[in-house]
């Protein structure tokens, strides 16, 4: 009995030594699940925004193209039409002209099933910027320069005017995901605490508008001042807000 007694008193006495460990573990863990649930109450919300922006500026690509005998022939008419028509452009103090493309491509007859070479083409194609008012001027002249191909004409904002109006599509953005979050918030009645992410998802013009133009050969008949118009374009942006509450 006295060994029963004994056990006995060993067990009570360490369950008594154990009871107190367990006080501290539990106010340690009760702080931290709170500041856990606390961080987790956010809003996220998407605004959109844009802004217009004048396109003022036309990308024209044109091109000489000549047909012929033989390829040294051709290669040297193109060479000099080209030149004519580079130092016409150079005059006129067009922006980022370069050389876009230079070919020469023989032509075929396939007749009697058999394939022979009847002459040669040659190509030799540029590209610069202009202001739009000036573009349709500009063309024609080009064409009576020497230009036989007008490949492609767009039109684009300069870089100063894109860069304020993606600006304000940015700022249009937040001002858009703030009233978002307002109306949830209240709403719920709810109160927005602080702002604890930002992200700009995106601030970027569309591409370029084209204008196509059927091509033009040297010989035709140009018009006294071909139209050119511009436009504008859309900036657009979006923001993603992530609010406390």
């Amino acid at each position: 009995m006295s060994l029963v007694r004994s056990f006995r008193s060993l067990i009570l006495v360490s369950c008594l030594s154990l009871t107190p460990l367990l006080v501290p573990i539990a106010s340690f863990t009760r702080p931290a699940y709170a500041q856990q649930e606390q961080i987790m109450r956010t809003l996220t919300v998407r605004g959109a925004g844009k802004a217009s922006v004048a396109t003022t500026l036309t990308q024209v690509q044109l091109g000489v193209e000549v047909q012929g005998k033989t390829a040294s022939e051709v290669q040297q008419q193109t060479a000099e039409r080209s030149a004519a028509v580079v130092e016409f452009l150079r005059g006129r103090n067009v922006d980022k002209l370069q050389t876009t493309g230079i070919s020469l491509n023989p032509q075929y007859d396939y007749a009697n099933n058999r394939q022979q070479i009847i002459g040669y083409t040659a190509s030799n194609s540029v590209s610069f910027r202009v202001p739009t008012e000036q573009a349709g001027d500009l063309l024609d002249q080009a064409v009576q320069a020497g230009a036989t191909r007008i490949d492609s004409v767009s039109f684009v904002a300069e870089d100063a005017a894109t860069e304020a109006a993606r600006q304000q599509a940015i700022q249009q953005a937040v001002q858009n995901a703030q009233a978002q979050a307002q109306a949830v918030l209240s709403s719920l009645g709810l109160q927005q605490q602080e702002i604890v992410s930002i992200q700009v998802d995106g601030a970027s013009a569309p591409p370029p508008m084209f204008a196509r133009r059927e091509a033009l050969m040297a010989d035709s008949a140009a018009p006294p001042a071909s139209p050119v118009v511009g436009g504008e374009q859309e900036v657009q942006a979006s923001v993603t807000l992530q609010i406390r509450y």
